[in-house]
């Protein structure tokens, strides 16, 4: 499979966070050519911040893996991790990162903050972003879209 076909999953994972009311962003980590954590944000649900995808996604993966170190793997995730994310795949020991659209708010792996190469830290995470961009672009902006009709409706 390609980094599209395995975005693709991650867009479904973002679709399915949309349809329950969540920011939609998709997570997907593969490694060995295995899907072993596959992730939508959950915030709302269990009312709790760190439940962002990514972060399921890698306790979904450590657990698979019977290893807290997810190396040799990738993440696929529709939107650029924020800060706490980045983070968590730097002390996950992820290889790679694969991501559809930047995030300018709240961006930790290129946008706001260089997490993932950061000199300082003991890990580098290689990054790829674009991948199915629109996508992942248009989910987003229509989940936005709907929430601020909703909102001017309620006025």
């Amino acid at each position: 499979m390609t980094d599209d076909d395995y975005m693709r999953i991650a867009l479904r994972e973002a679709m399915t966070a949309a349809d329950e009311g969540e920011v939609p962003v998709g997570a997907v980590i593969v490694h060995a050519g295995k899907i072993i954590g596959k992730a939508h944000n959950q915030t709302e649900l269990l009312q709790d911040p760190t439940a962002h995808a990514e972060i399921l996604a890698i306790t979904q993966a450590a657990a698979a893996l019977k290893n807290w170190r997810i190396e040799k793997s990738v993440m696929y995730v529709t939107k650029e991790p924020c800060i706490m994310c980045a983070g968590a795949l730097i002390l996950a020991r992820m290889e790679r990162l694969v991501f559809g659209v930047r995030d300018p708010k709240r961006g930790g792996a290129v946008s706001l903050f260089n997490v993932l190469n950061n000199p300082q830290l003991n890990h580098r995470v290689e990054v790829v972003e674009g991948v199915l961009g629109p996508e992942c672009q248009s989910v987003l902006q229509e989940f936005f879209r709907a929430r601020r009709e909703e909102s001017n409706h309620e006025h």
